[in-house]
This record gives C-alpha cells, structure tokens and sequence, in this order.
C-alpha cells in the first residue's frame, strides 16, 4: 500500500507538470534594497519566486542568481563620468531626490548592479535556448547613457543588449515598455541606432528627444483595461509587422494597477494579464517564437507583485493561478526558511547555509530551542527561547536582512525579560547609534479565552528614524517615524513561534481605532459583536485618512444616529488563530451573520 500511495502521489505530481513550460527566472536577495521615498517593495521577487515554488508552477532548477553586472558592462552604455558621479553624494540626490547615507547608496549600487546582471544573464539566456527568460528586477528605464532619473542608476535593458551585441549577436531587439512612466532612458540609450525599437505606452512623457526606432504613446487622463487594451491592440502588431524584432525585451510594469500606491492608472488584475498576454501572443505567446525576456519594472506597494506573479503562472501553465494574500505568503515564505530548523538539529538552509548538509555547527538543541521545562529561567524568551536562539530565528528567517536592506547595517538584539506585563524584544540600529527599529513586547495568556494558551500581543512598535512623515501623510498616534514596512514579516514570524509552542493563536486587544481596523488584516474579533460594531464605526468614517478617522473617534466626535450620546473606543479582543479549533469559533456562516447583524444594529455619524 505504501508503494501504492509513493506511485500515486508521484502521478499527482507528474499530472500536475503536464504542458507546464519550463521558465527560468534570474533572481538574488541582493536585488533588495529601500531607499525610502517610493512604496516600493524589497521583497517583491521573493514573494513571486515563494509563490511559483510552492505551487510547483517553476521547479528549482529554473530559479538561477545572476552575478552582478561589471563596471566593463556598464562602461558599454554609461558614460565614465557619469559611473564615477554615482559614488558621490551629490550625484545621487539628482537621481532619488534626496540625500542618501554612504552605507545605504552603496546598497542601492550593488542592488541594481544585480539587476542589471539578472537581465544581461535571462537576456543571453533566452537567446541561447530560445526559451522566455524572466528577471525579477530590472525594467530600470530612466538612466541613460550619461545621467540617472526615477531611482534608476543604470539602464540594464541597453547593458543587455550591448552584451548581446558582444557575443555575436546582430538580429533587430525590440523592447516593449509598459510600465506607467516614459521609458525615456532607454529611448536615449538608442536614439542613434535603428536596430533596436523602442515602443513605450506611459502616462505623460518624461522628454521628447527623438529616437531613429522608437513609438511613444501618452495616454493622459482616466486610463482603464478598456483604453490601454484599445491602444496595445492598435499600436504595437503594426510596429511588430514592420520591424520584424529577432529578440525582444518586455518591461511588464505593475504600477498601472488600480491600487498601486502611486500609479494614476485604473486597470484591473484581469485587465493586466490580458495586457500581458496581448503582447506575448504577438510573439507565440506562452512558447514565443524567438527569444524574449520579461522584467518585473515598476510597481509599488504590499501587493504590487501580485500582478507580474499571475502572468508568470500563466506563462508557466498556461491557466490563470491566483495568487495568495501578501500576508499568507509572508507566512510561506518564513515557513520555507525556519521549517528545516528542526528540534536537535540545524538543518542546511538551503543555499544560505555553508558546510555540509546536516551540520549543527556545534550546537546544541538547548542551545538553539531552549526546553518546555524553562519557565523558571527568566534569560529565556516566553521561557523557551535562548537569546541566541532569537538571533538566529531572526537571522536565518532573513528579517535582520530585510533592516539591513532599509540601511541599518548592525541590527542589535536586546531583550528584556520577567517584566510581569510581558517579555521584551528590541532591535536596534547598531550598539552606537542605538537606534530603535522594533519594540515586541509579549507573554502567554490561559485566561482570556478558556481552553486555550495564547501569545498575547501586548505592544509592538515597528519605527525607521531616518524617515520623516511627507506633506501628504501625517503621523497615527503614538507614531514619531514612519514604520518599517515589516508587519507582515513580524507577524508571520509570531504564528511561527505559535506553531513552535504550540500556542492557539495570537492575542490583541488594540487600544485605538486605527489598530483594530488595520489589524482585521491579520486578526479576527473573538466576539462577533464586536466585529460589526467596528465595521459600524468605518461606515461613519469612512472617506477620512486614518490618522483623522483615529482622532475623530478618540475625540468624542462619533455619535449613535439614534440617541445622539457619545461614542468611544473600547476594549475589543482579537485574536488570529493557529488551531483549528479556535478558528472554527472566528469564522462560518453563524459568525459571519452575527456580525453582519451587529453592523446594521449599530448606526453611527460623525458629528460636524
């Protein structure tokens, strides 16, 4: 029977790689890298590559890091002077628009530097085995020969081409650039050379030089699926059929989507694979009839890399995969690191781990887990973890990498434990500057909810000093910096450590209206009640930013429609829950209609 069993899952397997195409992708967590200013998203191609690997929609095999681009191959493009600019402070202002720390400009160097090698390495690629390549970076379209724009230090689609023209390569490129903004960089980088065409549709344009091969549409105003899909119809098979490309680049920009944090655009997830597919069926679609390469270009916010993971799947399967929450596949993706932390041993983490599979570097499993039995040692986490347990959960789960990427090269643990409200975990900036970044303070819980041991969430900050809040966006309360763009991460790395201790969920109760409503993003309201009198309060507010919708309900400006008395915010218990039996009691038909219910007994307005 086991045979049996092995036989069939191996067929689940097989059946489900069946008319799968095999699609390699370029990418390395040196492509992550926040300079602030944009929403932009540093883990944006793990997430992708997370969601392809565990759908099984890409094996491993097909996911290749790519070395960074040498200075010889960006000196085939860039102007000397201009390379040398970039390593001054002054240069970089006029890229990114303001003042960037030495440290974090040189991470900002090696990222896209990386990038630029992923699409020279899926441009040689593709060209070498006539299959699509994929780089989950790039689409870099604002530098040009002699200056930078738009956070766009080099232009890695003309280092591409320039390597491609290297070795051997002579055939007609042609690059496709549907990201919102003006490929203006690129157009630059070939304005004299009819070999390679330039076809860019944009929101407004950036310059008017003229191009010798190059078709620039704007589109200005309400831009939804049915305009821009009008548009691509009607300009690109002309320029397809008259330029005949040998090779073509496609900047597959995500910032085009209605939700993107700075896109003007309207398109819809829907609208965008069609866009997608559109131009790749201009060249064979899923298996095109010459080499293509596709770069991820623009997109900004949580949810940005949303868009470029449908059409991969597509490209992979040839059926539509919806993708997971930004908040499920933080949790796959911090599961896919920690799992091989088995108990008693110290598994080789995939490629980040040196030395030979199953070495435990001399470590201990009290070294590493702690034990159950350590409640009365007040050194241990929640009495089970050793701080250098923590340090290296937070080490090899890759969130000291993700602070490292924001600019704070030393990230520094401190604990602070048998505190009777909670134990305490800080990450600082570094022991001299002594930054704080994160404040976690939490304990374990048997009361609130009987039956069930919880991780009560008691206070957690999430803060990056070296940010100030912009003219558009003011601070919530309780807020001095703008936060770290991390709680996704935190939170996932929580229901790991629910999981470890095997704790039923995670406790909140939040103390101001923001909290609550924000955290529906991850929590659930242990009392349907509560659920719906809290969606009562966002219909009163609704419209208002949430700083002011904060400060309108702790203000006492919230009044009952009926009675006219006062509303204010009151203690609710939230939980998210990590077994199943506490999830059956925050989730069904019976709750959902309690709380519908309790959302239409409550009637609330704001007073004026």
């Amino acid at each position: 029977m086991a045979a049996v069993r092995a036989a069939r899952r191996l067929w689940s397997r097989l059946r489900g790689r069946l008319g799968r195409r095999h699609l390699d992708c370029f990418y390395s967590p040196s492509y992550r890298v926040d300079l602030g200013g944009v929403p932009f998203d540093p883990q944006r191609g793990e997430r992708i590559l997370g969601f392809l690997l565990a759908g099984g929609l890409i094996g491993p095999a097909e996911v290749l890091a790519p070395p960074p681009a040498s200075l010889r191959d960006l000196l085939l493009v860039h102007t000397a002077d201009y390379l040398d600019s970039l390593h001054s402070a002054e240069g970089f202002v006029g890229i990114v628009g303001y003042p960037v720390p030495d440290e974090l400009r040189e991470r900002a160097l090696d990222a896209q530097r990386h990038q630029v090698g992923g699409t020279v390495a899926a441009a040689l690629a593709a060209r070498d085995s006539g299959r699509p390549a994929v780089n989950l970076g790039g689409g870099l379209h604002h530098a040009g020969p002699a200056a930078g724009a738009g956070f766009c230090l080099f232009n890695d689609i003309a280092v591409a081409v320039a390597r491609l023209r290297e070795s051997g390569f002579d055939g007609r490129v042609l690059v496709v650039d549907l990201d919102l903004h003006d490929g203006n960089g690129t157009r630059a980088c070939f304005a004299h050379d009819p070999t390679v065409f330039s076809f860019s549709i944009h929101n407004r344009d950036w310059d008017l030089e003229p191009a010798v091969a190059s078709r620039s549409l704007t589109l200005d105003g309400e831009v939804d699926d049915r305009r821009l899909l009008a548009a691509l119809a009607s300009e690109l098979p002309p320029v397809v059929a008259a330029f005949r490309p040998e090779l073509v680049f496609y900047l597959a920009g995500a910032d085009v989507a209605a939700d993107d944090a700075l896109g003007d655009w309207s398109l819809t997830a829907a609208g965008m694979l069609e866009r997608d597919r559109l131009v790749l069926e201009r060249f064979g679609g899923r298996r095109p009839r010459l080499p293509l390469v596709v770069t991820l270009a623009g997109g900004y916010g949580s949810d940005s890399w949303r868009y470029p993971a449908r059409l991969l799947a597509w490209m992979a399967t040839g059926r539509l995969v919806e993708p997971p929450s930004t908040e499920e596949a933080t949790l796959l993706g911090y599961r896919r690191r920690i799992l091989p932390l088995g108990p008693g041993r110290l598994d080789r983490l995939e490629a980040d781990a040196e030395g030979p599979p199953g070495a435990d570097w001399g470590l201990t499993e009290e070294d590493v887990y702690g034990d159950l039995g350590a409640s009365a040692r007040p050194a241990r986490f929640l009495g089970f973890y050793s701080r250098h347990a923590l340090e290296l959960l937070l080490e090899t789960s890759g969130l000291l990498d993700l602070l490292r990427a924001l600019g704070f090269a030393h990230p520094t643990l401190e604990l602070d434990l048998g505190n009777p409200s909670g134990d305490t975990l800080r990450l600082s900036s570094g022991p001299r500057s002594g930054e704080l970044l994160m404040e976690l303070r939490v304990r374990r819980d048997r009361t609130t909810v009987p039956g069930h041991e919880l991780l009560r969430l008691e206070w957690l900050l999430l803060q990056n000093p070296r940010r100030r809040f912009s003219g558009d966006r003011s601070p919530l309360p309780g807020q001095t910096y703008p936060g770290l763009g991390l709680l996704n991460d935190v939170m996932a790395l929580l229901v790991l450590v629910c999981e470890r201790l095997e704790l039923a969920g995670i406790l909140f109760v939040p103390s101001h209206f923001h909290l609550g409503s924000k955290g529906r993003r991850f929590l659930r309201f242990l009392d349907p009640e509560d659920a719906g009198w809290l969606r009562a309060v966002e219909r009163a507010v609704a419209g208002l930013p949430l700083p002011e919708a904060t400060r309108a309900v702790a203000g006492g400006r919230l009044r009952d429609a009926v009675t006219g008395a006062p509303v204010h915010w009151r203690p609710m218990t939230m939980i998210l829950p990590t077994s199943e039996e506490l999830a059956r009691q925050v989730d069904g038909e019976a709750y959902r209609a309690a709380v519908a219910a309790a959302a239409e007994r409550h009637r609330f307005e704001l007073a004026r």
